[in-house]
């Protein structure tokens, strides 16, 4: 029969070997763990090591494309690496969201989404290649874009409220014209018609340019576009503007009243911009996108040029604007719903 001194003896060797084993191990998960915030650190030191790009989902000389452009410049002399503007339009935004969605998450490719393809398409398309949530890492919001409800000078309506008035005693026959279908302007005026309890009838056009020539040419009674699209007209006279979508007025012209001052309290419907990046990307590296991206947005001459084309910078944190994404998903969902539109 074995001895208790035996046991101890084996339980001596088995607790000495346990504790080597634990102390191995945690060696092994330490050394791993400064090993890869080692390898972080100097991968984002390095970045950017090559040139990156900018997607951008429409063509050439848009509001998006001109903020696209003024941020890459200074990120190119900050980076020292080119920054390349890409525009890949079509499919409603889809088409320049997707490629980047399905690029590698290493902060080399990076899109500036819109409220299109990134806040609306989601509902109003019914298949959609990607996720603006799932497939996306926010960055920094950069802009807000405010719409304008604006017609002719010589309309028999001042206001808001007496646009209303004309659109209920015809019977939702006064056409209001918007920039296509399931667009931003689009769906911010269905959205406010919603809440006023009014009809009008909606008209699609391809763009700002056009609703602008016929509202100049007193062809079309109400338009809805992007107040980048119409201030000039505006200040010669040759328009009249009811309202800005936006939740506070416009720092263009600061005399024109929001739809929220003229009867309904909290309402705004203003597309915007912000750059994202693949999903996957790792953090380090974003963070430092952002921190430069905003530090570039808030250089005073950047400012002003934004400032002057009526498009404020917003330059969030990723975290704010990964909830203003939320919210604006959920807003632009009701939108669509009440509107009826869809897109296949």
């Amino acid at each position: 029969m074995l001895g208790k001194h035996y046991f101890n003896f084996w339980d001596n060797v088995m607790l000495t070997f346990f504790k080597f084993l634990l102390k191995t191990i945690v060696l092994f998960v330490t050394l791993n763990i400064e090993n890869s915030i080692g390898q972080t650190s100097i991968v984002v030191d390095n970045y950017p090591s090559k040139a990156v790009k900018i997607i951008v989902p429409f063509t050439p000389g848009g509001a998006t494309d001109i903020t696209a452009r003024i941020v890459a410049e200074k990120l190119q002399f900050k980076w020292g690496q080119p920054v390349l503007v890409e525009n890949k339009p079509g499919g409603g935004s889809n088409i320049g969201a997707d490629y980047v969605a399905k690029s590698p998450p290493d902060g080399y490719t990076l899109v500036l989404g819109v409220t299109g393809s990134h806040g609306i398409n989601v509902s109003l398309y019914k298949k959609m290649p990607y996720h603006p949530i799932r497939d996306f890492e926010p960055i920094t919001q950069a802009t807000m874009y405010p719409n304008v409800i604006f017609t002719h000078p010589s309309y028999p309506a001042n206001n808001l409220q007496e646009l209303l008035a004309l659109a209920r005693k015809n019977n939702g026959s006064v056409p209001f014209g918007h920039d296509g279908t399931g667009t931003g302007s689009h769906l911010t005026m269905e959205l406010f018609l919603h809440k006023a309890n009014v009809k009008m009838q909606s008209i699609p056009y391809k763009g700002s340019s056009p609703i602008v020539a016929d509202v100049l040419g007193n062809q079309l009674s109400v338009g809805v576009t992007g107040i980048t699209s119409v201030i000039s007209a505006y200040k010669a006279g040759k328009v009249k503007i009811f309202a800005v979508t936006s939740i506070n007025r416009s720092a263009v012209a600061q005399e024109l009243p929001t739809v929220a001052e003229q009867g309904f309290p909290g309402f705004s419907g203003e597309p915007w911009s912000g750059f994202f990046a693949p999903k996957g990307t790792p953090k380090p590296i974003i963070n430092k996108i952002a921190n430069d991206m905003i530090e570039v947005m808030k250089l005073p001459d950047v400012v002003k040029k934004m400032t002057d084309l009526g498009t404020p910078l917003v330059a969030s944190r990723p975290e704010e604007f990964a909830i203003f994404l939320a919210k604006e998903i959920e807003k632009w969902a009701e939108a669509v719903r009440v509107s009826g539109t869809t897109e296949d």
